[in-house]
């Protein structure tokens, strides 16, 4: 019995000693450098943009600074996904573009089902504009899948994106 009680303490100790050290790793990143939002919410799709939580954060941003918004739903576990987020994460041209959007990438579906326009399949993306408007219209190469995109595709996703942005100028 001695021995248990010995063993949970050390665990305890472990789990406290390793909470701390998280906070104190926190402390000095946030001073030495300009806040920058924790790089999970990128999920590897560039790391340096700023990436919001939610769908409901995301659409209020959007709406509140006039930029568009761009969701990308993926899967962890999906190649394809996967591939994409590669061709995404290391194409300059988008990375610096996808500054100018509100950004937000899904592992889930949300219950909108605008978002959803022709099925729930990964990779997708879809753009909103600030009217809360998902422009359906701004789609891939694939008749069967018109928010999909392969990594080949990255230079269409680009002039969607830059088509995304000048909706903004003409219309709103």
């Amino acid at each position: 019995a001695m021995e248990k009680i010995y063993m949970s303490m050390i665990l305890l100790l472990v789990a406290i000693s390793c909470a701390l050290a998280k906070d104190a790793g926190k402390e000095t990143k946030e001073t030495t450098t300009k806040p920058k939002l924790p790089q999970t919410l990128s999920r590897g799709w560039g790391d340096q943009l700023i990436w919001t939580q939610t769908y409901e954060e995301a659409l209020f941003r959007s709406k509140n600074s006039n930029k568009p918004l761009m969701i990308i739903h993926h899967l962890d576990d999906c190649p394809h996904s996967q591939a994409l987020k590669k061709a995404f994460a290391e194409h300059k041209e988008v990375q610096k573009l996808a500054e100018k959007f509100i950004l937000l990438n899904l592992v889930y579906e949300t219950t909108d089902k605008n978002l959803s326009p022709d099925g729930q399949y990964v990779p997708r993306i879809l753009f909103i504009d600030p009217s809360l408007t998902v422009r359906a219209d701004i789609t891939g190469r694939y008749s069967n899948r018109l928010y999909a995109y392969e990594p080949s595709d990255i230079s269409l996703l680009y002039s969607n994106m830059q088509k995304a942005l000048k909706l903004l100028k003409t219309e709103l």
